[in-house]
């Protein structure tokens, strides 16, 4: 046996490090209080990044911009961001009874408040993996948009090229754009932004939102125009964590709230020593398979259910999907809408109150004091789930006396990305592993691959990995997750976290039974080892519904079976 080892490191060695780098770098700039994205102290993030090059920032690396990464970027940030020279990141700090009208980015749910012209407040409620997640996505918007200032830049002194001049009249015209307008301009930024004409097309009506067609445009032209101002005038962009966001990081401030909060609603309505059973899913899946069923007309009984619950999903139906919710709070569902700041709502469904012969589902006779509760709580992200779900679990005092919940099991159903398989297909984890660490997590998973065999898309089941962020896999780590030992089958960000919390309260601190049931499923959101099936391009859609649906399934029967 050769002792010969070629000690060159492999991409996926130096694409870990990158990660590594960047997480310790942004904890040491957050615990600093400011920094200049496009100084030096943020030039250790943008290396990183750029050494990284993550699926989902496509190609953050070239000279052309990058499309979808930009498109998946802005999703996730305020609208108008891209026009702030400061950037402040701050806890929840009572700008909800200001003059402020929150901006709450359409694919991240998060309070952010425009101050002034040049300032923009990001409200950061969910932990340090919220923190992670903005910073990362800022450090590619300024990188982007420095691409953009070194190809209309001619000289030092802040002369630019004719496409940007004319960029710049399109952007700032007070009149409705003609078609034929909209294309010069397009033209124009293609040029720009090293992007044909046809590319530059295609992405255009993805960027526009109500009352700014032209958003697009502005997006380029702002992004480009504080870039220049960076080069030219030396009027560095500014990011800054407040105070008391410092003083409160990693305290549970937030999670101790809701915990409270929920607790309080289930002593209220005398269900706090009744039966637990915690999903962590979404908030229509659970409602819409206990009381569907009841709602329905004679006419759509007869359709696929599957189809109905298509139906249910579109937002376009809101008179449908009132209706169920009706039903449902006029038969044991209990809705709390989230005041602490975690932006995560909950339904608490009494099982007393739901008659089962009008539902798909057989419930055993039981005493009604020992008939389960089901709390459902929306999606955490990322480290938040530790957080909330390890405030949830302790004990509460009432009048004096300690009481523990008697929590009979706790499942988490989510998205998540697949490494074998593609969109819709599902993973059933058999453990998870905490990225840049050793960390693992085994448990015994009551859901088996078995239990899923009817639900029309393929089952996988395996390790799976909870990464740092979704946003910064590349194919190399990925693969080296794939196909060595580890024999991850999928990727995540809540599962160890969630894990955690659970092992601490039962085996640790004794805060809830030992023998706790768990269960987890995911279905794929995305395939990122697949071109074009990153999350950057773009949703399920409709393909998530039925394996959404066939594990609430699955779930609901074991709580009830069990």
């Amino acid at each position: 046996m050769s002792n010969n080892k070629n000690h060159k490191r492999t991409r996926a060695q130096e694409s870990s490090s990158a990660i590594e780098r960047m997480y310790i770098t942004m904890r040491h700039l957050f615990n600093r209080g400011f920094y200049k994205p496009m100084g030096v102290s943020g030039e250790t993030l943008r290396e990183a990044l750029l050494l990284l090059r993550p699926e989902i920032y496509g190609s953050i690396a070239d000279e052309k911009a990058e499309l979808e990464g930009l498109l998946y970027v802005i999703d996730r940030l305020p609208q108008g961001i891209e026009e702030c020279t400061y950037i402040n990141l701050t806890s929840d700090e009572g700008y909800g009874n200001s003059h402020f009208k929150p901006i709450i980015p359409p694919k991240r749910r998060r309070n952010c408040y425009r101050i002034d012209n040049e300032q923009m407040n990001i409200e950061i409620t969910r932990g340090r993996s919220e923190i992670y997640d903005i910073l990362t996505h800022l450090t590619f918007l300024f990188v982007e948009s420095h691409k953009i200032s070194k190809r209309v830049l001619i000289n030092e002194e802040g002369d630019t090229i004719r496409d940007w001049d004319k960029l710049e009249k399109a952007v700032k015209t007070t009149k409705k754009l003609t078609q034929k307008e909209r294309e010069i301009a397009i033209t124009h930024t293609a040029n720009i932004l090293g992007r044909t004409f046809n590319e530059i097309t295609e992405a255009y009506p993805d960027f526009s939102i109500e009352g700014q067609p032209e958003r697009f445009l502005h997006i380029i032209y702002w992004l480009g125009k504080l870039a220049i101002d960076e080069k030219v005038q030396n009027k560095k962009r500014t990011i800054t964590f407040s105070p008391v966001l410092r003083e409160r990081l990693g305290h549970h401030i937030h999670g101790e709230v809701w915990a409270d909060e929920i607790k309080q609603v289930l002593y209220e309505n005398n269900l706090l020593e009744r039966p637990i059973h915690i999903i962590s899913a979404n908030m229509h899946s659970v409602m819409n398979s206990l009381f569907t069923t009841a709602t329905l007309k004679t006419s759509e009984a007869k359709k696929d259910i599957f189809e109905i619950y298509k139906s249910l999903s579109d937002p376009s139906n809101q008179s449908a999907r009132n209706k169920v919710e009706k039903f449902a709070l006029q038969n044991g569902m209990i809705y709390i809408k989230d005041t602490s700041g975690t932006n995560i709502d909950v339904q608490i469904f009494d099982t007393n109150k739901i008659d089962f012969s009008k539902t798909k589902f057989k419930y055993a006779e039981t005493e009604q004091d020992k008939k389960a509760v089901i709390f459902v709580m929306d999606y955490a992200f990322g480290e938040q789930a530790y957080e909330t779900l390890d405030e949830f679990l302790k004990p509460i005092k009432v009048n004096g006396k300690k009481i523990h919940l008697d929590v009979k099991s706790i499942s988490i159903m989510g998205k998540a990305g697949i490494l074998e398989g593609g969109k819709g297909d599902v993973m059933i984890p058999s453990a998870h592993i905490f990225e840049g660490t050793a960390d693992n997590y085994p448990f015994k998973n009551e859901l088996s691959k078995n239990d899923l065999v009817d639900c029309g898309v393929d089952v996988y089941e395996g390790t799976m990995i909870t990464v740092l962020g979704t946003s910064l896999q590349n194919k190399e780590i990925l693969k080296f997750f794939k196909n060595s030992t580890w024999e991850v089958i999928g990727l995540e960000m809540e599962g160890a976290h969630y894990q955690k919390a659970i092992q601490a309260a039962s085996k640790v601190r004794g805060n809830i039974n030992e023998d706790v049931k768990v269960r987890y499923a995911y279905y794929a959101s995305d395939n990122p080892l697949e071109t074009g099936s990153t999350l950057a391009s773009g949703g399920l859609g409709v393909s998530g519904v039925k394996p959404t649906y066939v594990i609430t399934k699955k779930i609901l029967e074991q709580i009830f079976n069990s």
